[in-house]
């Protein structure tokens, strides 16, 4: 009877979890879109131009990573892609859980995808944006090979992205009217992997134990959600 009423609370907690869960991604959805749209009903008449952008992610360079972005802005339609390169995390910058007590640390080789999304004036638009993370796990302080590598996996994520493009210098009559700065914010959850289950079941050298890595997130805090800052240069057509 014992063992049935632990069953029952763990069931319960798990629950509990991804319903707290659950409820932070619907809020970081009416968030995302309550923003764009009080915005585009202040701004809704204002002409819009015909734009390419082209920037790199300053977020990127503080993993040694590097991130390249191309946008086409059409009337109302908003669309990129995006290619971001060896992306690291080390054990220190991870989380409290399960991946820092077990020593690991994670490279990302590539991050990629593409986004189709509404402009609601010159500056803010809203994008659904599909993408690709492939993840390589191993020791903290290894060195990155092959041979070293606990596992790798590719995770799929299906969100948002809401995106403001500032040029600060628009109104100078010279090559400094297509300096781009922007700001986003993305909420990334993750709907599938390669994993198994999800999961990654290994032989950990640093507990001398069996143990088990999820696939995770590729946000803040093993989180969906994160922003960045990113500058480039845009031309009108």
């Amino acid at each position: 009877m014992r063992m049935g009423y632990s069953y029952i609370f763990a069931a319960f907690i798990h629950l509990k979890i991804t319903t707290m869960k659950m409820q932070r991604n619907i809020l970081a959805v009416l968030a995302i879109v309550g923003v764009a749209f009080s915005t585009y009903g202040q701004q809704k008449n204002t002409p819009l131009e015909n734009r390419v952008n082209l920037v790199f992610g300053i977020g990127q360079l503080t993993q040694q990573g590097f991130n390249i972005e191309g946008n086409i802005f059409y009337k109302r339609w908003a669309f990129d892609y995006s290619h971001g390169a060896s992306l690291n995390l080390p054990n220190d910058q991870l989380e409290e859980g399960a991946d820092k007590e077990q020593g690991l640390a994670f490279h990302i080789p590539w991050t990629t995808g593409f986004g189709v999304g509404y402009r609601f004036n010159n500056w803010l638009n809203l994008r659904v944006e599909p993408k690709w993370h492939r993840f390589e796990v191993l020791y903290d302080g290894d060195l990155l090979s092959e041979a070293n590598l606990i596992g790798e996996y590719t995770t799929f994520t299906l969100g948002l992205g809401l995106y403001a493009n500032l040029r600060p210098f628009k109104h100078q009559d010279n090559f400094l009217k297509g300096i781009m700065i922007v700001p986003n914010f993305r909420w990334w959850p993750k709907v599938a992997s390669t994993l198994e289950n999800d999961q990654l079941t290994y032989f950990n050298r640093n507990t001398d134990a069996n143990e088990v890595h999820k696939s995770r997130e590729i946000g803040i805090g093993n989180t969906p959600f994160f922003g960045n800052i990113s500058i480039g240069y845009s031309l009108t057509f």
